[in-house]
């Protein structure tokens, strides 16, 4: 769908103006930070445009936080599927003078890296190593993913 679509500019500013990508202050997003467009915004089609190119320019935009521009992306998880997104953020980041690639041209599994990384944070929560830096969070100091309950999970002891 989002390929019969156009790309509302003045919607995906909208979308794009929002201080998670200004701020000094580093947290995560999630569905709610975003209301999605109205039928007065645009049609279904053009929605779902603006959207994937919202999208794809979210993912650049986040690179202006790092302490240095990528040079290459690699993108995982469903994403990677939708060639309009994939096509936006290929255009935009050669313009950045980057490329992307989906995870599996870089020898990955797309589908796995998530769980991957929960796992590797779970590892680490387990040792009591930090999850969460200052300078990737503005936490005051190194902090871990909480106490491990050993019996959180397992079944009560059987009753007589």
């Amino acid at each position: 769908m989002p390929a019969r679509g156009r790309v509302i500019a003045d919607l995906a500013e909208r979308y794009l103006a929002n201080p998670f990508f200004f701020s000094a202050k580093r947290r995560s997003l999630d569905r709610n930070d975003f209301s999605p467009p109205s039928g007065a915004d645009a049609s279904l089609e053009d929605g779902a445009r603006t959207l994937a190119y919202v999208t794809a320019a979210a993912i650049l935009k986040s690179a202006n936080h790092l302490p240095q521009r990528p040079g290459i992306y690699i993108i995982c998880g469903g994403g990677r599927l939708n060639r309009v997104i994939m096509r936006d953020l290929a255009d935009m980041a050669t313009a950045g003078q980057a490329s992307v690639v989906s995870a599996e041209a870089a020898g990955l599994d797309g589908d796995a890296m998530e769980a991957e990384a929960w796992g590797y944070l779970a590892v680490r929560s387990l040792e009591g190593l930090p999850l969460t830096f200052p300078g990737t969070t503005g936490v005051a100091e190194p902090v871990t993913g909480g106490v491990f309950n050993a019996t959180l999970g397992t079944s009560p002891p059987p009753s007589d």
